[in-house]
This record gives C-alpha cells, sequence and structure tokens, in this order.
C-alpha cells in the first residue's frame, strides 16, 4: 500500500514538473477610459453608454465641482446627498466605481437603503449620532450603483401594498399603516 502511495506521489510530481505552466484569467473588465457621451453618431458602445471619441475627451470630462460644498439639510431627515455617477461625471464610465457626498445636521439621517447595482446591497443607513454637523465621503463598486430607499419603496409604492399586507408584515395596527402611508403619499406627490 505504501509503495503504491509512493509511485502515486511521484507520478503527480513528474506530471507537474513537465507539464507546461499556464494561466488562465478573466479579461479585465476596466479599460484605460471610455468617457460617456451622448452622441448618436459614436459607436463604441460600453456599459449601458456611448463613448466619445477619445481625441475630444477634455480634464472637465473627469471632474465633478461642487464636492467642496455643503449641502441643505434643513429637511425632515437632517441630510443630503450629492451622487457623483457616470450620469454628472461622465469620466467614470466603464471604471466600475463613484462616491457620494453626505451632508448631515446634527441629528440627521441618511435613511435606510440599498444599492440594486453595487456590492453594498444589504439595508444600511447613515446616522449622525454627533453633536455638530458632520460630513461623510462613501465609495461604491458601481458607476451608477442606485438607490432604493425602503421607506418609499414599502410605504410609497404605486400602487400601494394592500394594508392587510403591510399590518401583518410589520406586527403594527392597520391604523399606524394608513397613516404612514398617508405621510408617504404626500410627501411623494
Amino acid at each position: 500500500m505504501a509503495l503504491a502511495l509512493k509511485f502515486l506521489v511521484i507520478t503527480i510530481a513528474i506530471l507537474a514538473l513537465t507539464s507546461s505552466p499556464s494561466t488562465a484569467s478573466d479579461p479585465s473588465p476596466l479599460q484605460d477610459f471610455c468617457v460617456a457621451v451622448n452622441d448618436s453618431k459614436a459607436t463604441v458602445f460600453v456599459n449601458g453608454k456611448v463613448c466619445k471619441d477619445p481625441k475630444l475627451v477634455t480634464a472637465d470630462d473627469f471632474f465633478r465641482p461642487g464636492l467642496n460644498k455643503p449641502g441643505n439639510t434643513s429637511n425632515q431627515l437632517g441630510s443630503i446627498v450629492t451622487a457623483v455617477n457616470v450620469n454628472n461625471l461622465p469620466g467614470l464610465n466603464t471604471l466600475g466605481i463613484s462616491l457620494a457626498r453626505i451632508d448631515f445636521a446634527r441629528r440627521g439621517l441618511n435613511p435606510p437603503h440599498t444599492h440594486p447595482r453595487g456590492t453594498e446591497g444589504l439595508i444600511h443607513f447613515q446616522l449622525n449620532v454627533g453633536k455638530t454637523n458632520a460630513i461623510a465621503f462613501t465609495g461604491l463598486s458601481s458607476q451608477n450603483a442606485g438607490v432604493i430607499t425602503i421607506a418609499n419603496a414599502v410605504f410609497g409604492s404605486d400602487p400601494p401594498i394592500n394594508d392587510n399586507v403591510l399590518s401583518k408584515a410589520f406586527q403594527v395596527d392597520k391604523k399606524v399603516i394608513d397613516d404612514l402611508q398617508e405621510e408617504f403619499w404626500w410627501d411623494n406627490n
């Protein structure tokens, strides 16, 4: 038995050493750059956007002004998100990244949400627990991660989700659901 095992190990070692080395991998999903442009005459189409002629690319295609200025947080949530994605920074096309600046008033909230086109897909939120205004910069793993705010999706959906379904799912009285749907309906219209 030991001799057979020794022979098998030696055979595998000889095959491994005599085989030609090879590597395999996926091609890189990224390229140098492909600045997005709304031009029906452009011919290269990548990641859902048409690429600008590289000879016409300028530094402005990679610049987003205003991120150095605080956003207006005087709203019910006490926060404002300034998204930077391929739609307002065309140089992000094909790079697989985007970012956001979030300004918070004291106790400001960026409500529970998900990003349907980003790897950060779990429900999450940010809350300023400090005693002063705050700022955050976030990075996202998509050129346009998108956002779905949970409260709007559940209580402000059109057509609305049946009150009995919501009442049972959240284990609350139907009156609570009615009040929430009315509040979101008025806020969204």
